[in-house]
């Protein structure tokens, strides 16, 4: 397996294992509601992040593949510490693990019993989730607009859309749904070059509790195929 094919593989099963984006990207308008701007918002976003050291939440991911009109549903939490450390454990039956202690990211695929480790400088993390691990920064990665929150039914929030200012193959746009009153994001939508959507459904976040260390190793179980660039 080439590192190209290695670097796409890491960035779907970061953003998208089971992977899911908004599909109503080109028909909502942007907001009219008095609010701040967008350049406004993503610094909020950004600056609650920026005073966070670690975040923790139970996920939920929805991956819709265009091509196939399939849709797959996976729940587990999720857990990041700056820098660039980061644990996603997927509940039964899906058991699948992407692990990064900032130098090496593993993406573990349990039916498959194999496991894709590449360096975190090789790889590609998708910028719409760096903010949370300290990575990135929205008002200078992205090119951003307000859309209706009605529209996009999310009431008591703000919609934030994100176009990555330098092209990338792992998605084309991305969707945050801000809550009003904490400027915690509850909600990432990304939407790729082929249609996908892929979208993560954060709950009971906590930030700034500490995390055991232990969290951001992962060992395979015997048998599993490593693959490596």
């Amino acid at each position: 397996m080439t590192r190209t094919s290695l670097n796409r593989l890491a960035a779907a099963c970061l953003i998208g294992l089971t992977a899911p984006l908004t599909v109503v990207l080109a028909t909502a308008g942007e907001s009219q509601a008095a609010g701040p701007t967008a350049e406004e918002l993503g610094r909020r976003v950004q600056q609650f992040y920026d005073s966070t050291k670690t975040f923790k939440a139970s996920f939920t991911q929805t991956y819709t593949i265009k091509v196939q009109d399939v849709k797959k549903v996976s729940t587990g939490k999720v857990t990041f510490e700056k820098p660039g450390k980061m644990s996603w454990i997927y509940d039964a039956p899906n058991g699948n693990r992407v692990v990064s202690d900032g130098d090496t990211i593993k993406v573990y695929e349990k039916d498959n019993e194999q496991m894709f480790e590449t360096p975190v400088k090789g790889s590609q993390y998708p910028a719409a989730l760096a903010f949370l691990m300290g990575k990135g920064q929205l008002t200078k990665d992205f090119s951003l607009r307000l859309l209706d929150s009605g529209q996009m039914k999310f009431e008591g929030g703000y919609v934030l859309e994100g176009t990555p200012k330098e092209a990338t193959p792992a998605y084309q746009k991305m969707l945050l749904y801000v809550d009003g009153q904490t400027n915690q994001v509850r909600r990432v939508l990304i939407l790729d070059a082929q249609g996908n959507r892929n979208r993560f459904d954060f709950t009971s976040p906590v930030v700034n509790q500490p995390v055991a260390k232990t969290e951001f190793d992962f060992t395979p179980p015997p048998g599993t195929r490593v693959v490596r660039p």
